[in-house]
């Protein structure tokens, strides 16, 4: 295949010139960076394009170009090449044109923009169009895989491996059993034994669990040992932030999380309003530049790794990880944030990894490429899922309980301008049918009392959330949904619960256990948002400080 297409579309033959010359010396190596001086011939020359199959990487066009707006143009591009990324050229002083490119983002017509002249292109040039290439090669160039799954398509056990490989940023390919790849891979391994077969290197395991495919990666499991500073239990926003913030304080840090870095955060296909990041990112990379961060300040990591005991000895807090390993440290945060509730509907946990599905997992997105797939849910994460999802989906039905959606603005009017989406409000989920996989759902009109059965290949689900804080529970003090009580809300001296019997008054987000803390969605009364969550952390670690100097 010829390298990917990077078009650049204005009239003003000089811009043209100087533009394309400024990305080919940056980007000739890798994109084939052509010009149009109309839009009508860029049209014409993408449709040539995507009859040879060529990859269409980015389309940059001035907003007032000839015959039709780059806006419009722009539209156009993207009924041709859903998967190109789309920028604006906006000259420096031109009023009437904040007006129209601050809408189209608003409505999702727009990725970036860049404005002329533009300078020295190492200053503005290069870094928007590097990060916006860099974004559109994640999601579309397959990656050169590392790590070979073997296993049944639909079987819940290889759903699991995947999501967790993809959430992880782990470059694998999966291969059905009773493919012919899949079949070589096997014989060339000499595997004849269960499935899933998990093949690195010259190695090969049979349905291993989590815990043995990190170690096999590489993964560090165990705990270096002696006595830490802070241990933050999850690898979320909150527990990210909060690592960040200790080691910048010079505090021994040590982060423990039961799967991979990211949380539900992690799993969030765009992030649209996160401060600092103008044309929004992936949950798995914002997590992964965190957890980047942490490490270069020297927090240590144990991933893939269950806590199941947290107690008080002396001034010290012990965390007990699976395999009844002790960790001593001098102050604990929890950060576990919260897990998608469960759904319960006839027919449901039986297609589990077999069309249904709770979050976004994007590891299966693709595969219902032209396919008609259904989300249930009213809020951000149903939102940023049915965006994702219609990049690849024929079309992508919201089932909503409520009579409105409850997600952000910038969300819905997205999600309204989707020619692929369509949004059903006050529907209730009765059940779910198929034997293999699943093949319909049956629906509810709450408002008519009509019922009715859709066709589908794939059901995801974001019905809310709820804490994973049951190993605390005669610990710390909990709410009825078990959030934890932090700071004003810890009840002191409460019969049947663990006792706050302190001389003091609880720091800010510390629990009823002395040294211990929590943060983001766990915790009782929390602000809901990746901002939210990150602020815990800082706020969780100057209550630590608070704590350590008492």
């Amino acid at each position: 295949m010829p390298d990917p297409i990077l078009l650049l579309v204005d009239d003003d033959p000089e811009t043209l010139a100087s533009l394309a010359s400024a990305l080919e010396r940056r980007f000739g190596a890798d994109y084939r960076v052509l010009t149009e001086r109309s839009p009508t011939s860029a049209l014409a020359r993408l449709e040539q394009a995507c009859e040879r199959g060529e990859d269409v990487a980015l389309v940059v066009a001035h907003l007032w170009a000839p015959e039709m707006t780059g806006l419009d143009l722009l539209a156009r591009v993207h009924d041709l090449c859903p998967r190109a990324s789309r920028c604006v050229l906006v000259s420096y002083g031109d009023g009437p044109a904040y007006q129209h490119v601050r809408r189209a983002f608003v409505l999702g017509q727009l990725d970036t923009y860049l404005l002329k002249p533009w300078g020295d292109p190492e200053e503005r040039l290069y870094p928007v169009v590097s990060e916006i290439l860099g974004s559109w090669a994640r999601s579309v160039r397959p990656r050169v895989a590392l790590l070979h799954i073997v296993g049944e398509r639909w079987a819940p056990r290889s759903h699991e491996m995947r999501d967790l490989l993809e959430r992880s940023s782990f470059p694998y390919r999966f291969y059905s059993h009773d493919s012919d790849e899949g079949q070589r891979l096997l014989r060339d391994v000499g595997h004849a034994g269960g499935l899933p077969a998990v093949i690195f290197g010259d190695r090969c395991l049979t349905d291993p669990t989590n815990l043995e495919i990190a170690r096999m990666l590489g993964v560090k499991t165990e705990p270096e040992g002696g006595l830490y500073d802070v241990v933050v239990v999850g690898a979320g926003p909150s527990g990210l932030a909060t690592a960040v913030y200790a080691a910048a304080d010079g505090l021994r840090t040590l982060v423990v999380e039961r799967q991979v870095v990211g949380g539900q955060a992690g799993t969030s296909s765009m992030i649209r309003n996160y401060l600092g990041f103008p044309r929004g990112i992936s949950g798995a990379e914002l997590a992964a530049r965190a957890h980047e961060q942490a490490i270069s300040l020297g927090v240590e990591f144990l991933l893939i790794r269950e806590i199941t005991g947290l107690a008080a000895r002396g001034p010290e807090r012990i965390v007990t990880l699976a395999e009844t390993i002790d960790v001593s440290t001098r102050t604990v945060v929890i950060a576990t944030g919260v897990s998608y509730n469960r759904l319960e509907i006839d027919g449901l946990d039986g297609l589990l990894g077999k069309g249904v599905f709770y979050g976004a997992a994007t590891a299966e997105a693709p595969a219902f490429a032209g396919r008609h797939v259904f989300v249930i849910g009213a809020g951000n994460s149903a939102g940023q899922g049915a965006v994702h999802l219609a990049r690849y989906a024929a079309s992508v039905t919201l089932l909503m309980r409520g009579a409105s959606p409850t997600m952000s603005d910038y969300l819905a009017r997205q999600i309204e301008r989707a020619s692929n989406i369509q949004v059903r409000l006050n529907t209730e989920l009765l059940r779910v049918h198929g034997r293999r996989r699943l093949e319909a759902v049956e629906v509810n009109d709450t408002l008519r009392g009509t019922g009715e059965s859709l066709p589908g290949s794939a059901l995801f689900v974001f019905i809310g959330a709820g804490p994973h804080t049951s190993w605390l529970e005669k610990v710390v003090q909990r709410d009825e949904q078990g959030h934890i009580l932090t700071g004003r809300h810890v009840v002191r001296g409460a019969g049947g619960l663990p006792r706050w019997d302190e001389d003091r008054e609880p720091y800010v987000l510390e629990t009823s256990l002395p040294g211990v803390f929590a943060a983001g969605d766990v915790r009782h009364n929390s602000p809901r948002g990746v901002a939210a969550a990150v602020a815990d952390g800082a706020i969780a670690i100057r209550s630590v400080r608070e704590y350590l100097g008492h």
